[in-house]
């Protein structure tokens, strides 16, 4: 069996699904693994590194005669469909619920298609295949340097000659795996932290990461299914929306981070709550995307000043940033799904096991998950 690591297509993406230090666990375990040359170049990856690792360097025209499996981080781009051929698979973070025309394009291919973004977060023996996790992790500590350099002020407190310097107020919204990361490396750099969350079992690891959390007296507990939290009700999130504007005014800096999977992100910062903070603040909207954003006024990768001097950042692909890290989190990640579903030296589909059913997309000529499925019968068939 031959797996194969694309070189990523993505305008301004720097990952690859597979760094060398991966390669031998999956020779190890039988397989072949073909590498498209240059795929790893913008992580600081050389082919020299792969091939010392036991990888073959091929031609991007053998790579997908070859490969059994391709892997990849984003989606394929239409010249790579195109190169699929009928019974491989293709692993990668496929987003099928933003764009669940390409599973329909992948199954009309006869290619099984792999969305790590599909796994179930809350199985314990998951864990290691979790790409969305590994890959917000990068992603709250990166969010943080870009406050950092884009904040006038100094983050730490400050006792020099020339006077005394206040620590740098910052708000992280949204306390998951990017936001709880995001409070970790604030508190690092010496800030004054705060978090928020609907979700009250949040509470306790934003404060044992020595942050203050806040409580919002109009907003019962929110938690939803599968790690996330649930949508608000419209009355929900206005008296949300109307509390949290008091608190923002008080802050320096704030992160946002709540995102609902293939679906627009919660606004979270009104315009009323940009208008609050003073000039010189500065908001980075990791939910900036182009289904729509955490923050109002914020534009998915640009930076934007408004009328009264705050700086909001539209974050966009914040692990990309930091490829050799992101890379190799998230080639343990491909890799350990991969072997996960390898049986007897073969790709083996069995959507009965609750890993599989949540990361299958298309099988045998169709689109076998059902929320993408349902999405393309939505729009007239699939």
């Amino acid at each position: 069996m031959k797996a194969a690591v694309i070189k990523e297509s993505a305008p301004g993406e720097r990952r690859v699904a597979l760094v060398p230090e991966t390669v031998p666990r999956l020779t190890q375990a039988g397989l072949d693994v073909l590498v498209e040359a240059g795929a790893g170049d913008a992580a600081w990856f050389p082919d020299s590194a792969y091939s010392e690792a036991g990888a073959t360097i091929v031609k991007t025209s053998d790579l997908y005669e070859d490969a059994d499996v391709i892997l990849t981080v984003t989606r394929p781009d239409p010249a790579q469909v195109a190169r699929l051929r009928d019974g491989q698979a293709v692993f990668g973070l496929l987003a099928p619920l933003i764009d669940p025309r390409l599973a329909a394009d992948l199954a009309a291919r006869n290619v099984t298609a792999v969305s790590l973004d599909g796994l179930p977060r809350t199985l314990s023996r998951a864990q290691s295949m979790d790409a969305l996790s590994s890959q917000a992790n990068v992603a709250g500590y990166k969010a943080v340097l870009i406050a950092a350099a884009a904040y006038g002020r100094f983050f730490p407190l400050l006792i020099t000659a020339a006077g005394t310097a206040r620590p740098a107020k910052l708000l992280v919204l949204g306390t998951g795996v990017a936001g709880l990361q995001a409070i970790g490396t604030a508190r690092r750099l010496g800030a004054q932290v705060s978090g928020y969350d609907v979700r009250p079992a949040s509470k306790g690891e934003v404060e044992s990461l020595g942050a203050a959390f806040i409580e919002l007296t109009s907003v019962a507990g929110a938690a939803g299914e599968g790690g996330y939290a649930r949508e608000l009700t419209e009355d929900e999130r206005a008296a949300q929306q109307a509390e949290l504007t008091g608190h923002i005014a008080r802050h320096d800096v704030v992160i946002t981070t709540a995102q609902v999977p293939g679906r627009r992100p919660p606004l979270l910062i009104t315009e009323d709550g940009v208008k609050s903070m003073a000039a010189g603040s500065v908001i980075v909207d990791m939910g900036a995307s182009a289904l729509g954003g955490n923050v109002a006024g914020s534009v998915p990768g640009e930076t934007v000043v408004t009328e009264n001097g705050v700086t909001i950042i539209g974050a966009q692909n914040l692990p990309s940033t930091v490829p050799a890290a992101a890379s190799s989190a998230y080639s343990r990640n491909i890799s350990a799904l991969l072997l996960h579903m390898i049986s007897e030296g073969a790709l083996k589909i069995d959507t009965s096991d609750e890993i599989q059913a949540g990361v299958v997309v298309s099988h045998d000529g169709q689109v076998v998950h059902p929320a993408v499925a349902k999405l393309l019968d939505g729009e007239g068939g699939a």
